[in-house]
């Protein structure tokens, strides 16, 4: 009877385990930028674009205007932040965790938006850019 239980348990874990979501839950932000006034906003998204080796691997939270750019063969999703003056934007690219396809699972350009994922660079041909892994739109 023990093992049989024993059994039914193991069962019930794996289960439960198998429906859990495989989007992350952000519980610890390393660099809020909802929390800033968008002077400081806009200089930290220019530091994490000029030092990214200071950032590589923080959770970061950012809030902006969302926009979808089309490259070769893919699109770039951004999370355009402007400055206090509304003269400048700084954006940050992120890559939503999970099979996503756009239209359908993304907000129409122009919306705003709160992003959080682990910031992380790459490289295309010789240029290095910036983005937000693993990113979950939060609603």
């Amino acid at each position: 009877m023990k093992k049989w239980l024993a059994m039914l348990f193991s069962v019930l874990f794996v289960l439960a385990l198998a429906g859990c979501s495989e989007t992350p839950k952000y519980t610890k932000v390393k660099v809020d930028l909802t929390k800033m006034n968008s002077t400081m906003v806009y200089s930290e998204v220019s530091n994490m674009v000029n030092s990214p080796d200071k950032y590589r691997g923080k959770t970061v939270r950012m809030k902006g205007t969302f926009n979808v750019y089309p490259g070769d063969g893919r699109n770039y999703y951004a999370c355009l932040i402007t400055d206090a003056t509304a003269c400048c934007q700084q954006g940050m690219e992120f890559v939503l965790a999970g099979d996503y396809e756009y239209p359908k699972d993304y907000p129409e350009p122009g919306t705003e938006i709160v992003v959080t994922g682990i910031f992380d660079t790459y490289k295309e041909g010789e240029y290095m850019y910036c983005q937000l892994s693993d990113a979950v739109l939060e609603e």
